[in-house]
């Protein structure tokens, strides 16, 4: 079905296709017609940071930043759903146009600015759902708040949807908040996280419940670098990585019309960077932190090859613009085949 339709989004412009694809998807939910979307297919049962996930395929923040659609996202079949960015105070984003789609080369380029409605809004929606499969909830900082007072912004985030969420995905690598990754470097990175997870193991003591913390890393960093933050992880215990967010490099598709629009690259032209950051960071960790692979995937073999690269898990968004709901079957049967 989604091949029917797909021509008709793309005639319009790709923030207004994303916001109608979403109602779509739910009015299809609330009329119980989802399995024309997504055939349904067998479970694949996988545990990972003291999970059960019914498969391994999720579907990554940035479609749902609101956690406005869970039940809707999850009734197409996705193992997991993760939603946000969130930040404390809504913002929001920046200035319109601010998403391009590049067809010829499946990939999009964003500089959306973790566009949202706050985290309060986020935590009133997803208490809402009756999803009981692993809801990861994406964190940020607001725009304006500077790095050095950035950690608070997180734990701000992490106090108020600690209670709602099986996962706590710390992001500090989208390209499109100022000074945002520098928040990657060794020292930063260590006083950062390690308050963050002092704040968890409080926060899990309150609760009864250790909530497990991921960090989402950049693909365009440099081996030094990623030497350095598998050894601060290590240091500090961290629960899982998701490799990766979006790029800014432009080599894979120079020369398209939109090539040079700032933001975040995503979609099949960063399958291979991100790729190799995550076998790079598997062979660092060790199997001591799990892993997700995230970036490029359009096919069942791509799922496959993150999951021979290193990872336990796997989430896609722009493979969704480009595929539609049947990508996660897909993906779902190639990683049961190469089992």
């Amino acid at each position: 079905m989604y091949a029917l339709v797909r021509p008709f989004l793309f005639c319009l412009d790709a923030e207004r296709a994303h916001d109608l694809a979403l109602a779509s998807i739910e009015a299809a939910y609330r009329t119980g017609t989802s399995p024309l979307l997504a055939a349904k297919h067998a479970p694949l049962p996988v545990e990972a940071f003291g999970l059960r996930f019914a498969n391994p395929v999720g579907l990554a923040a940035g479609l749902d930043k609101n956690g406005a659609y869970v039940d809707a996202l999850a009734a197409l079949g996705f193992g997991f759903v993760e939603v946000g960015t969130t930040t404390p105070r809504a913002q929001p984003g920046n200035p319109k146009p601010r998403m391009f789609r590049l067809p010829e080369h499946e990939a999009v380029i964003n500089r959306l600015g973790f566009n949202n409605g706050g985290v309060d809004a986020l935590v009133r929606n997803v208490e809402r759902a009756k999803f009981t499969g692993p809801l990861g909830i994406n964190i940020g900082k607001n725009k304006d708040t500077p790095n050095e007072r950035a950690v608070d912004d997180y734990l701000f985030c992490l106090e108020r949807v600690y209670a709602r969420a099986d996962y706590v995905t710390v992001n500090i690598s989208s390209p499109n908040t100022q000074g945002l990754r520098d928040l990657q470097e060794e020292e930063t990175l260590k006083r950062f996280i390690g308050t963050l997870r002092e704040a968890q193991e409080r926060l899990g003591a309150k609760h009864g419940a250790r909530k497990p913390m991921l960090l989402k890393i950049a693909p365009d960093l440099s081996d030094t670098e990623l030497d350095a933050i598998a050894d601060v992880l290590l240091a500090v215990g961290i629960d899982g990585l998701i490799c990766t967010n979006t790029t800014i490099d432009r080599a894979p598709v120079a020369g398209h019309r939109h090539a040079n629009e700032a933001g975040g690259l995503s979609g099949k032209p960063v399958f291979a960077k991100s790729t190799a950051v995550l076998r790079g960071m598997a062979g660092r960790l060790g199997g001591r932190i799990p892993l997700v692979g995230v970036g490029g995937i359009g096919g069942g073999a791509d799922a496959a090859a993150k999951i021979d690269a290193g990872a336990t898990l796997v989430q896609f968004y722009s493979g969704l613009i480009y595929r539609g709901p049947a990508l996660i079957g897909d993906c779902v049967e190639a990683i049961r085949a190469r089992a």
